[in-house]
């Protein structure tokens, strides 16, 4: 039995179909993450599967158990964690807990063995306001809340969106060691390095899956050479490579820019076409794609199509 599935799922709002005729398997014990941008329909599909919301067609499944169906036995098998902090900020962090603890009919006792790593870096602060937190720390309180509960699933919506850098890192060390434990862990987020930490990725753009692997394995099919090129003017030299006719496309990452070429087109000839346009500090250097990288090819195509 898979742990989720989904089949030609729908949903709309008005004229946007958020939603696009979803259908995927994850398996038990799997780390799956659902990737990309902000509006490509990533909470409308967590907010379904969490029984939260009806779907507009298709159908899906928790555990075996319909989302429409049996949401009541759903609920109790699952842990969701939105996008949004939406705990209680009125009451202080073990109340929080607690409370959490109460509605399932458990106790924070018998399920601390598994929320023990976690609520350990909170736990000083236990007699602080929720509302009172840093954000790393809200989102440890808030995955302790979701887990108290022992749950089979846990559904967690951009849980690291608008956190630093070293509490992004400590989080997904969590959800590594809360595999090991068998929770089948459903995960999104706009974050393309983050990608890398799951077992297997779902690209998704317009409601839409773009494409479905384990991350190596989209990124061994990245179709095309690929070069990093830079100049002194960044600005200008985005223009000028889209406009080359030796480039397929170009788009800027960070301080560079990432080039695909046509035929048998060689570094140094982008150079020299950078050159005759004016540019100096150029560097054209092969390189390996990322999942970035996989994502904006497959755009490109979706776009074309």
């Amino acid at each position: 039995m898979k742990a989720v599935a989904a089949s030609s799922l729908r949903k709309a709002y008005g004229n946007v179909q958020a939603l696009d005729g979803l259908t995927f398997t994850v398996e038990p014990g799997e780390l799956y993450g659902i990737i990309g941008p902000d509006g490509a329909g990533k909470t409308t599909l967590f907010r379904i599967l969490a029984t939260l919301m009806l779907p507009d067609g298709g159908t899906a499944t928790v555990g075996g158990r319909d989302v429409v169906r049996d949401y009541r036995a759903i609920r109790r098998r699952i842990g969701y964690m939105p996008g949004k902090f939406s705990l209680y900020q009125d009451l202080t962090v073990e109340e929080n807990l607690q409370f959490f603890a109460t509605v399932f009919g458990t106790t924070i006792r018998e399920n601390y063995p598994l929320i023990a790593d976690i609520y350990r870096q909170i736990e000083p602060f236990k007699h602080r306001l929720a509302g009172k937190l840093s954000g790393g720390m809200k989102q440890k309180l808030a995955l302790s809340c979701a887990l108290i509960h022992k749950p089979e699933v846990l559904f967690l919506d951009e849980p690291t969106t608008g956190v630093d850098p070293v509490s992004r890192k400590e989080f997904w060390g969590m959800l590594l060691r809360l595999r090991e434990q068998g929770i089948t862990i459903l995960v999104s987020t706009p974050y393309m390095d983050e990608a890398n930490l799951c077992d297997r990725i779902a690209l998704i753009q317009g409601g839409r899956f773009l494409e479905v692997d384990t991350p190596q394995g989209i990124v061994a099919r990245y179709p095309d050479p690929l070069f990093a090129v830079q100049a002194t003017r960044m600005h200008a030299l985005l223009a000028d490579l889209r406009a080359c006719p030796l480039v397929k496309t170009s788009f800027s990452f960070g301080a560079s820019c990432h080039v695909t070429v046509r035929g048998e087109v060689r570094p140094e000839d982008v150079a020299a076409y950078l050159a005759g346009r004016g540019h100096q500090g150029v560097s054209v250097c092969p390189i390996a794609a990322t999942i970035e990288d996989c994502f904006m090819a497959l755009m490109n195509k979706h776009d074309e199509q």
